[in-house]
């Protein structure tokens, strides 16, 4: 019976602590609207720096796997930006830009098995006459565990044989009379 009433017990207690918490929503990687985006292995960022001209700058740091790693940016008003571009681009990957969900999403893909060191700002356009803002992304590429398939060996073909010809001679049949 004491069994009984334990058991009771932490399940009550269970069940009113499951109902007392609320869940966090977080998102831990930029949502896929598109439905073909790779994630990098590792891709950190860290928080956006703003200078006194009002430029910003963030260090990124990813694998060179042919995964993204991206972050989000807002305007003053928790709203994404009008309008944006990328100038200068990077040198060793592709930067892609587009908004979702109120947000400005910034995503770096390096080149496959690229290590070193690559930027790229990003000019974002908040409409109306607001002044641009530069946010200067400087990634930092490593490709550890990267590899890249060796293509595969050419083969040269046999030299094709010359066809022979075949010659035949028959015997002619003579008759007697």
């Amino acid at each position: 019976m004491r069994l009984r009433g334990s058991a009771i017990t932490l399940v009550s207690a269970l069940t009113l602590a499951a109902c007392a918490q609320q869940p966090v929503v977080q998102r831990v990687v930029p949502p896929n609207p598109f439905g073909y985006q790779k994630v990098s292995a590792v891709c950190t960022t860290t928080p956006v720096k703003t200078a006194p001209d009002g430029s910003m700058s963030v260090d990124m740091t990813v694998r060179s796997d042919d995964g993204l790693c991206a972050l989000a940016v807002q305007k003053p008003g928790n709203t994404n930006y009008r309008s944006f571009g990328v100038a200068p681009a990077p040198q060793h990957g592709k930067a892609f830009m587009y908004n979702f969900d109120d947000h400005t999403y910034i995503t770096y893909t390096p080149s496959t098995a690229y290590a070193g060191k690559d930027s790229f700002t990003a000019v974002l356009i908040p409409g109306g006459t607001e002044k641009r803002t530069r946010l200067t992304v400087n990634a930092s590429v490593d490709a550890t565990g990267v590899t890249i398939a060796a293509p595969p060996k050419a083969t040269v073909a046999p030299a094709a044989r010359k066809p022979v010809a075949k010659h035949t001679t028959s015997r002619r049949k003579t008759t007697k009379k």
